[in-house]
């Protein structure tokens, strides 16, 4: 019997149009300490930028000149704990799924494709999500940027998955939005399905990617070659 085929998702900017409830949480808190707030299309630029961004993984990359403005580590993790506490409360109050997810995620299950989350958003606001938005049952894992001792872009990040799920590398997809997905498929070796909308500054010619998609819209075209190969 044949090995069955793996898709690994990003969460953010990928499944999920998160920004304006990462927004919401991000701004409570600036305005609360007294900083500068962001648009939704400054979140959209700055989500999912890694460690060097991502404070406490969980405040966003709005928050890094903020951030490293502020000498009391006290006082950074307090703002980190607020806006767990009120991303937590307020998931999908306006996010929503990108076009065609839903019924991509149907036709994987009819190909009995084995899928997995792999987000760098802490693991129980991740699955918490999926269930508020209600797709988590589609997948057999869910890993956050706080589930192994390494996140994206390390491929170990999406290796680990694979193994645990008792996936073949050499049968897998990527889909991400950010150089964070890219640079871990790359790494990995793993073929990467790239959205053109997302959730970094980055320039589409500045992140690596095999596909190019607007959304999930037809993609079941794409991943049949990979099925069939």
């Amino acid at each position: 019997m044949s090995q069955k085929y793996t898709i690994l998702f990003d969460l953010d900017g990928t499944l999920v149009d998160t920004a304006p409830d990462l927004m919401a949480a991000h701004n409570h808190v600036m305005k609360k300490y007294g900083y500068s707030t962001k648009s939704v299309e400054d979140i959209r630029n700055l989500v999912g930028k890694g460690a060097s961004v991502l404070i406490g993984r969980s405040i966003w990359g709005s928050a890094k000149k903020e951030f490293s403005k502020i000498t009391d580590e006290e006082i950074k993790n307090e703002m980190v704990k607020e806006f767990i506490n009120f991303y937590g409360k307020n998931l999908v109050k306006e996010s929503k799924l990108i076009k065609g997810v839903k019924d991509f995620l149907d036709w994987a299950k009819t190909k009995d494709i084995s899928m997995a989350v792999c987000t760098n958003k802490q693991e129980h606001l991740a699955v918490d999500l999926l269930k508020k938005i209600k797709i988590y049952d589609y997948f057999e894992y869910v890993a956050g940027g706080n589930t192994f001792e390494y996140c994206k872009p390390d491929p170990r990040h999406l290796t680990s998955i694979i193994e645990i799920i008792n996936g073949e590398l050499d049968k897998c997809l990527m889909f991400g939005d950010s150089e964070n997905d890219a640079d871990a498929a790359k790494a990995a070796n793993i073929p990467m399905i790239l959205l053109e909308d997302g959730y970094t500054d980055k320039k589409i010619d500045q992140i690596y990617h095999d596909h190019l998609i607007k959304d999930f819209s037809g993609v079941e075209k794409i991943v049949s070659k990979y099925l069939n190969g």
